[in-house]
């Protein structure tokens, strides 16, 4: 009975293959990671994208990264656990609901905390699973029976548990500060939040009467409005200008009120005047020498940017309309002294999209000095984390150094309600800045907390606020795996082995995981920090929404198939750190690097058909490792390489060389296997010679299982496919689970590898010359293969009979010196090895010289014209430059085809 050979179709269709496995993998849990089972823990908990996101090209890249490295690891034998997870994006969330209810007319105030919450999570049920589902379509190997979410039961339980413990220890503590706030969405703002943007405007220059009588002093700023909160004028000590004015009084035009004039090192004498206004209620520099100098602090501003009581006439009017209007007033009151344009920076908010307003607000905040020296003396003295690229190192340090307090609390309702109670007495339900409050993890012990502190009638009120999501999102790694409990996979999985991440992130969240992780933990949560370049689009530029010049990577997908997209985005990754910049055509969404990628898995399938085709049914297990003393000049050829593939893949993979491990795999399975090997060793497949057919179907099934593996974390889905079939296994025994390929030293020969490419050197130059001379394929010829050395003429000798199969050699000849008698020839060189291929009786000169004559003829007269055309100065000053460059190109690329022409004439001649 004729064993059945088993075979893949015969074209490669990358989406059924893709989600049949996708599917496959997670309804098997497949990844489901067990802290109990064997091997070195490696984790890597994903970066949380926003509940509200949509995945775009930074997503696709990093992800992709990511899953490469754990499929690797896993492969390595490691107990690996890539946990997946979505942040909740309170700003992002928020503004969705609030502009559904505005459609409606209503506001959140309208419907009220807790079905404004119900809206919100009835959102995420319906609307939140987009990203997770589209991660999905990359084929990450996530164990999604651990998703987590930044809001479910064991993250808010984690959240309230690290916000209690600082609080108990001193580090969080409520104040009046001044803090970046957004009037779009109501709310402050972390510096990390804010975008500095350069603006043009204007600098107005205005005086303030001494009320002495005795003068004015003029004073420059950018934002005239703030003027109407301003306590005080202040210049610097040591500006001789104004030593005489130190300690008077001038009249604040408008206001009418008088403030004093002060001294303060901060002030910069070149700036404006060197004498400056003072508003420490509406500026962090002002604020600060508000503290040193005991100046009022007058806020002039609502919440939502417009001006209040405080403000005077000016009341009700929004930021921007009062600036005019103050302007006017000091116009009118005579004390505007010129307008100049001004280019400067203005610190705009990430999320609303509108200048910030430097507002003074009691808010929660954290101590970060503390945290932060914990964190750097690790840094200094274990190198705890290690950056890759280590550059990263310093710009880390840099900004632990320089952190300031961190504001926590939001004014939104979507997030982690602050866990703080207000005492609130019967007669007076209101809360102030002074109202007493108490912390507790929950309601019933802040109510029991306050009744022991300020008597049994008192009640309580949750502050409404809730707490930035970076707090949460600073616990990822621990909270994740069940801190505050000591779980199975906390114990196992923490530290976490690796962040993979961009650059822009390492202040908004990879410091504050860092500090955080030291603090409640005492260790740092992971133990790399893998710093990846950013995606650039096609004219390098990095990619954005704002900028409209994101690239869809579902539209590639659903164009060239998932693994072709991975293998691009990894294979363009030059170095740790380095930028990747995609080729993109906007009109038809197609990319010549994924394109290219899509063809190298079509040559990976129909190699791989070819291979199983000629095992004659059997798999590589049934055929066995092909034994050393067996196997031939080839077979050695292609393990040594194999096996050097193997450590240099290795080697890049565990020093996070992704683009270079894919660029040699690349090289080795479509240059050295699919180019030569499955082509140098057909003659033995069809051959007679059972034994060397054995030898030659074990090592083909040997090479490309291992190719399979080698290359699975960078393509999991084609690969898998052809493993299965090539094995004949059941969907049960994946190839994710299988082992990475294990190095041989032993069959690693250099000196081989050296010897073969002089053998490839010499078939390719074979080539050439019958395509120059246009010999048909059929047609076999003489070869002569001269060299003075002895050592060639040996290589050469052991490669007799690959040279004549590939290219259709009747007769070969090796020899030290060349007859001169052979006749009319054609002649390459390769090292020191002459190659010749004797024509006569093989080419019809003549006739060949002929054609070549009338095609260099041809040749001619399109330079001659083409050079006509360009030494016109009308021709490249009026046509489109474009046009020009290409004409350039066309008269440079017929120039050289004429001079290959030449060339080839004058050996036949010679002859």
């Amino acid at each position: 009975m004729t064993r059945s050979i088993p075979e893949l179709p015969t074209k490669y269709d990358p989406f059924v293959t893709e989600a049949k496995w996708q599917r496959y993998w997670e309804e098997n849990n497949t990844f489901k990671a067990d802290p109990k089972q064997a091997g070195d823990p490696y984790c890597i908990v994903i970066p949380p994208p926003n509940v509200t996101g949509s995945l775009h090209a930074g997503h696709a890249f990093n992800n992709s990264l990511i899953d490469a490295l754990i499929r690797y690891h896993r492969m390595r034998g490691d107990n690996t656990l890539y946990l997946p997870g979505t942040d909740h994006a309170s700003i992002a969330v928020q503004t969705i609901l609030e502009r559904k209810l505005k459609a409606d007319g209503q506001t959140r105030y309208d419907v009220g905390r807790e079905k404004f919450l119900k809206l919100a999570w009835e959102w995420k049920a319906e609307s939140g699973g987009t990203i997770v589902n589209q991660l999905r379509r990359l084929g990450v190997s996530t164990d999604w029976t651990r998703e987590r979410f930044t809001l479910d039961e064991g993250l808010s339980k984690a959240v309230i548990e690290a916000f209690m413990r600082l609080y108990e220890q001193g580090l969080i503590y409520r104040g009046n500060y001044l803090v970046n706030w957004c009037p779009a969405s109501q709310s402050a703002v972390s510096d990390l939040e804010v975008e500095n943007k350069e603006v043009n405007g204007n600098l107005w220059h205005f005086r303030y009467p001494l009320t002495d009588g005795s003068g004015y002093v003029e004073v420059a700023t950018t934002r005239p409005e703030t003027m109407l909160g301003d306590t005080g004028v202040a210049v610097n000590p040591n500006d001789d200008r104004y030593k005489d004015i130190i300690g008077k009084t001038v009249m604040l035009p408008i206001m009418k009120r008088e403030i004093p004039i002060i001294a303060d090192e901060l002030v910069d004498p070149e700036f404006g005047t060197g004498c400056v206004k003072v508003t420490p209620a509406h500026d962090p520099n002002d604020f600060e020498m508000g503290k040193r100098h005991n100046l009022p602090l007058i806020n002039i501003m609502n919440k939502d940017g417009s001006l209040n009581e405080n403000a005077g006439v000016f009341v009700e009017q929004d930021r921007f309309e009062a600036r005019k209007n103050v302007v006017q007033r000091l116009k009118e009151e005579g004390v505007l002294v010129k307008v100049e344009d001004y280019s400067h920076s203005v610190p705009y908010s990430d999320r609303g999209k509108v200048p910030v307003e430097p507002l003074l607000s009691t808010q929660w905040f954290v101590k970060i000095k503390p945290l932060a020296e914990k964190t750097l003396e690790l840094l200094d003295r274990h190198n705890q984390p290690k950056f890759v690229p280590e550059r990263w190192t310093k710009v880390y340090r840099d900004w632990l150094v320089k952190i300031q307090d961190w504001c926590i609390s939001r004014q939104l309702w979507w997030g982690h309600q602050i866990p703080a109670w207000y005492v609130i007495s019967e007669t007076n339900g209101e809360i102030a800045d002074n109202t007493p409050f108490v912390v507790a993890r929950f309601e019933a012990e802040a109510l029991e907390v306050a009744k022991k502190k300020f008597g049994d009638h008192v009640k309580i009120q949750q502050d409404p606020d809730v707490l930035d999501t970076w707090f949460s999102s600073s616990l990822w790694p621990f909270s994740t795996l069940g801190w505050p409990e000591n779980t199975p996979d906390l114990e196992k999985y923490y530290p976490t082995s690796t962040l993979s991440t961009g650059f822009d992130i390492i202040f908004f969240w990879v410091a504050r995981m860092t500090m955080m992780g030291v603090h409640l933990t005492g260790k740092m949560p992971f133990e790399t920090v893998y710093i990846h370049g950013l995606m650039l689009d096609e004219n390098g530029k990095k990619q954005s929404k704002s900028a409209g010049n994101g690239i869809n990577p579902l539209l590639l997908i659903e164009k060239y198939g998932t693994d072709a997209l991975r293998y691009t985005l990894m294979r363009e990754t030059a170095g740790a750190g380095q930028d990747v910049r995609m080729d993109y055509n906007r009109e038809t969404d197609e990319s010549a690097s994924v394109e290219a990628s899509r063809n190298f898995t079509n040559k990976i399938w129909n190699a791989a058909r070819f291979v199983m085709m000629k095992l004659e049914g059997k798999t590589p297990e049934e055929l066995g490792k092909p034994e050393v003393d067996k196997l031939e000049l080839v077979d050695r050829w292609i393990l040594s390489h194999f096996y050097q593939t193997v450590q240099q893949t290795c080697d890049y993979l565990d020093n996070y060389g992704l683009g270079e491990a894919a660029k040699g795999l690349y090289e080795f399975i479509w240059g050295y296997f699919c180019d030569w090997y499955l082509e140098l060793v057909k003659s033995r497949l069809q051959g007679e010679d059972e034994n060397s057919r054995l030898v030659a179907q074990q090592t083909l099934a040997y090479v490309l299982d291992g190719i399979l593996r080698l290359l699975h974390p960078f393509m999991p889905h084609i690969t898998e496919e052809i493993w299965h079939t090539l094995n004949q296994v059941g969907e049960e025994n994946c190839l994710a689970l299988q082992s990475y390929p294990k190095l041989d030293k032993s069959l690693i020969n250099s000196d081989l590898e050296h010897e073969f490419e002089l053998l490839i050197g010499v078939i390719r130059s074979l080539r050439n010359l019958r395509a120059e001379v246009d010999i048909k394929p059929k047609v076999k010829i003489t070869a002569i293969l001269q060299s003075q050395n002895e050592q060639e003429r040996e290589i050469l000798r052991k490669g007799e009979n690959y040279i004549q199969d590939l290219i259709k050699i009747e007769k070969l000849n090796i020899t030290s010196s060349v007859d001169l008698k052979v006749g009319q020839t054609i002649a390459g060189v390769i090292g020191t090895v002459q190659v010749l291929i004797p024509l006569s009786g093989v080419v019809d000169i003549e006739a060949l010289s002929a054609r070549l004559n009338k095609k260099l003829e041809k040749l001619e007269k399109e330079i001659g014209s083409t050079k006509k055309r360009l030494s016109k100065p009308d021709f490249v000053k009026k046509a489109d430059p474009k046009f020009v460059e290409e004409t350039r190109n066309n008269l440079a690329e017929a120039e050289k085809q004429a001079e290959f022409l030449r060339d080839r004439l004058d050996k036949f001649q010679s002859n």
